[in-house]
């Protein structure tokens, strides 16, 4: 399985015509090259906000509601380009108003999206302090996901929930073998608490950790100002894995695809057969086992 992951950066839409060239041009230029999964970073939707002008996405409130308005249209626009292109599709997440979740505050969601049609969403478990204060984002109210497509068995962490173990731990035991982790980082701290945390999971689920990050900086926000980050792919350091679990890596802020082939079978591999058995062991001291939930959502 090819995947491709991205370093995006936000960009000014005059109209939705404008956004829709961007969003065809990028899965365009993956599937062109191969690919067959596109991870896109969080807070990537971002960029809608522009749709309604500067006056509402220079303010916080407004852009996170203008946000969420177009997301239906946006997720539409990607399950199309997602059965054009033959290719499973994770969207830029966005903050999305969904009172089945919370009355009056957002969720940050992402979207699988598979090329027959079929998609479902994940939603951020754990807030990072800007999302408390000022952003007040709401803690998405369903479990993890763990979503069988006709590539393998995907689940995703959204940025800061890659570095809590047992959500990783949780997605493993369930049967995840690719974990996804769009990001959003400001800095290169930032950025490296969500890498260390991919290989880390990656490590410890014998499984491929994909990291997507927002790179670049507006002038039209005052959320997303400045972001830095860069395409990763990681496995363990095991069996059929590079020595360092570094697969590839883009380049630190530099927009673009990252590309690795990963086919399931190199993660059954090094599960079953790797120097050491990290997916296996974990479960064999008493209380490490992950208690969380996970639902089961077939894309195939």
């Amino acid at each position: 399985m090819k995947i491709a992951t991205a370093a995006y950066p936000l960009d000014w839409f005059d109209d939705w015509a404008a956004f829709e060239s961007k969003a065809r041009a990028w899965v365009s230029n993956a599937a062109d090259q191969g690919a067959e999964l596109l991870v896109f970073p969080e807070y990537g939707a971002m960029e809608l906000s522009t749709l309604a002008g500067r006056n509402v996405s220079m303010d916080l409130e407004q852009s996170l509601h203008a946000v969420s308005e177009r997301v239906p249209q946006s997720d539409a626009f990607y399950t199309k380009l997602a059965a054009e292109f033959g290719v499973h599709i994770l969207t830029p997440s966005a903050p999305v108003f969904d009172t089945d979740v919370h009355p009056d505050r957002p969720v940050n969601r992402t979207r699988l999206i598979a090329p027959n049609g079929k998609s479902a969403v994940q939603d951020k478990q754990i807030m990072t302090m800007f999302e408390r204060d000022p952003w007040d984002v709401a803690t998405g109210s369903a479990p993890l996901t763990l979503f069988d497509t006709d590539l393998g068995k995907i689940g995703v962490l959204i940025c800061y929930d890659s570095e809590f173990p047992l959500l990783g731990r949780a997605l493993v035991e369930a049967g995840v073998e690719y974990l996804l982790m769009p990001s959003c980082t400001e800095a290169l701290a930032g950025y490296w608490r969500v890498r260390l945390g991919a290989m880390s999971r990656a490590l410890e689920g014998q499984c491929v950790s994909v990291m997507a990050s927002l790179v670049g900086s507006v002038d039209w926000s005052t959320s997303v100002t400045e972001t830095t980050g860069m395409g990763g792919i990681y496995g363990p350091p095991d069996t059929g894995f590079p020595s360092d679990g570094v697969i590839a890596t883009g380049e630190i802020g530099k927009a673009g695809w990252t590309f690795a082939d990963v086919p399931r079978e190199t993660i059954a591999h090094v599960r079953a057969d790797g120097v050491v058995r990290n997916a296996t062991h974990w479960s064999e001291k008493e209380g490490n086992s992950s208690a969380l939930p996970v639902t089961y959502c077939d894309l195939r």
